[in-house]
């Protein structure tokens, strides 16, 4: 019987992947079972180090050019076949856009019970998870013994620890003789530069405060400064200002970031399903009855044309020194 992680890689492996890592760890270590991990991709050899203090005994390594990107017909029946191979009880993903589909199809194919977007992991003779419901007004704790379970936690919640620098083994594993209906050539990346939303540490997010699309730059700038993936609310997405993939919220993408800037945001309810478990939230609205300020640690009153520049430029000239 053992736990089994599996890794999240495009190209090369994702934070989420050691975070997954790290809560795995201390489940295989409270329970007494191994740890073991999957990697599906093109190639893990270069990246092994990164793997160091986890406790991880194996890593199993499926290794090919027809998996370097996700495919359900691909990925799915390999874990299921090496779940099903080592006994694994407990099996631990990741709860990005890609993982929360491959945990599901995982778990459909064992029969598993599974907790989608787990903020926090535990074991207790069974897997323990915690998540948010409700926008994050209610905290669910989940016990799960029946096995296989399965969990997917939350990018950015877990503080990845490594104890020690033994290393995993490493097996690899032949092509599996599966049926690719679809194979996917390439992926188109992103601008460079800029910082993908769900695993960003730092977002600054612009609402319907910021009047129209040609203020959008402002939002943009004060990211830039600082770092941060450019998040928005629903309503400057429905009004066409931004591209949707910047929707943060219940009908957008959820995100754990160490500081969340919300910058004419109201704070509706929907919207604070996206982002209320953010470490520290900061909130610059002119309307001091705005509902943001009831869950923000941090909270300026103003307008957001003004203050914005202002934290940008003093950012920059803090780094410049």
């Amino acid at each position: 019987m053992s736990v089994l992680v599996l890794l999240e890689q495009r190209g090369e492996l994702k934070p989420c992947a050691l975070e997954a890592a790290t809560i795995a760890g201390q489940i295989a270590k409270a329970s007494g079972m191994a740890l073991n991990a999957c990697y599906i991709g093109q190639s893990l050899s270069d990246q092994a180090e990164s793997l160091k203090g986890f406790g991880i005994e194996k890593v199993y390594a499926y290794e090919n050019a027809s998996l370097s990107h996700y495919s359900n017909d691909g990925y799915v029946p390999i874990v299921r076949d090496l779940v099903n191979e080592l006994g694994a009880k407990v099996i631990i993903g990741s709860s990005s856009a890609l993982g929360k589909e491959f945990c599901a199809s995982v778990a459909a194919r064992l029969g598993a019970e599974l907790v989608q977007d787990a903020i926090g992991l535990g074991w207790d003779g069974g897997l323990k998870a915690t998540k948010p419901l409700y926008a994050g007004k209610v905290i669910s704790e989940t016990k799960i013994t029946t096995f296989p379970a399965m969990a997917s936690v939350r990018p950015n919640v877990i503080s990845i620890e490594r104890n020690g620098d033994g290393a995993p083994e490493l097996v690899k594993r032949d092509m599996p003789q599966v049926s690719l209906r679809t194979v996917l050539k390439e992926a188109a990346q992103a601008t460079a530069g800029t910082i993908e939303l769900t695993e960003a540490k730092v977002v600054v997010s612009g609402g319907r405060g910021i009047g129209g699309p040609e203020n959008w730059p402002v939002i943009e700038d004060l990211a830039k400064a600082l770092g941060a993936a450019a998040g928005a609310s629903r309503a400057v997405v429905d009004a066409g200002w931004v591209h949707h993939s910047h929707q943060v919220g219940q009908t957008g993408k959820v995100v754990s970031p160490d500081i969340y800037v919300a910058c004419g945001i109201s704070g509706a309810i929907q919207h604070q399903a996206g982002m209320r478990t953010s470490k520290i939230i900061v909130a610059i609205n002119k309307d001091p009855e705005a509902n943001i300020f009831k869950i923000c640690d941090y909270g300026i009153v103003g307008d957001l044309f003004e203050v914005c520049p202002l934290l940008a430029a003093e950012v920059r000239k803090v780094r410049a020194s």
